[in-house]
């Protein structure tokens, strides 16, 4: 009962909600160690652990790894990272990034130095690029329509832009959402869902969403983007945990695509950022 309450309780909007979800996908590893202990020394008592592990598993669909897809036509390889702005090392990220192969680079959290520093080691492969304050996209391919975002925040966090593929326009958006702070979400919360009521808007075919949103995958904040897009789980068999990044505990830095196959999604240890990378490659 007491489970079950706690994780009713990540279904609701707020400090708690936002607490579950960071802390749901660790308290797995008690649950399964129960139902073990149970299957070998007393499987009479398995009932109550094995309800227990349904339950925490329907709580964490969203997180859960997923199957990687074959490719089966054209591709799009997008990668997205915080590179922390106090690292000084934006270029490191943006050249480890760029050796991926990926097609599209957004970057996030960039002082004027570091962006230059990123925009030394991507231009020459990346001829295409858009900047809004503090968050920067490059492209293999032209970027047409691009608009700087607010999302509510009152100054600009965000970016909209279409990458011309020889396949067709792909929509993609960069966000890095406000903070989450113990007893202050509110400018978070109002950047998540300004970025879903956009994509519920936008009448683009293909779709994808990138960057840092500052939520945990089931947070519920998340809940109207996950209506309006499919939020993108790791294919390489792990939750694709991105924060911290020396030892992380919770993924906060997320894909949601619309139109859209998934091929892979992995996350990388680029740079100096305490923030992981994330590399999606979706088809058409």
């Amino acid at each position: 009962m007491l489970l079950a309450a706690w994780i009713a309780a990540g279904w609701m909007p707020g400090q708690a909600g936002a607490l579950v979800a960071a802390s749901l996908p660790w308290v797995g590893i008690p649950i399964v160690a129960v139902v073990i202990t149970s299957a070998v020394l007393a499987r009479r008592a398995l009932v109550v652990p094995l309800a227990a592990l349904v339950l925490w598993l329907v709580a964490m669909a969203p997180a859960l790894p997923a199957m990687p897809v074959s490719a089966a036509g054209a591709s799009l390889s997008v990668a997205s990272q915080n590179v922390r702005a106090d690292s000084d090392a934006a270029g490191d990220s943006a050249a480890a990034l760029a050796a991926t192969g990926a097609d599209v680079v957004a970057l996030v959290e960039l002082a004027a130095a570091s962006r230059d520093a990123a925009a030394a080691a991507l231009d020459a492969q990346y001829p295409h690029s858009y900047h809004v304050g503090t968050v920067s996209l490059w492209s293999a391919y032209p970027i047409v329509d691009a608009e700087p975002l607010e999302l509510g925040l009152g100054w600009k966090r965000a970016l909209r832009a279409t990458v011309q593929t020889p396949q067709g326009g792909v929509r993609v958006y960069l966000v890095h959402a406000a903070s989450l702070r113990p007893g202050e979400q509110s400018a978070r919360d109002r950047m998540l869902t300004g970025i879903a009521d956009e994509i519920r808007a936008d009448q683009a075919e293909r779709v994808i969403a990138v960057g840092d949103f500052n939520a945990a995958s089931t947070d519920p904040a998340l809940a109207d983007l996950r209506d309006v897009a499919d939020q993108v789980r790791p294919t390489d068999g792990s939750l694709g945990m991105t924060w911290p990044a020396a030892f992380p505990l919770v993924r906060i830095d997320h894909a949601f695509e619309r139109g859209l196959s998934i091929l892979s999604s992995t996350t990388l240890p680029v740079g100096a950022s305490d923030h992981r990378a994330t590399l999606t490659t979706v088809g058409f």
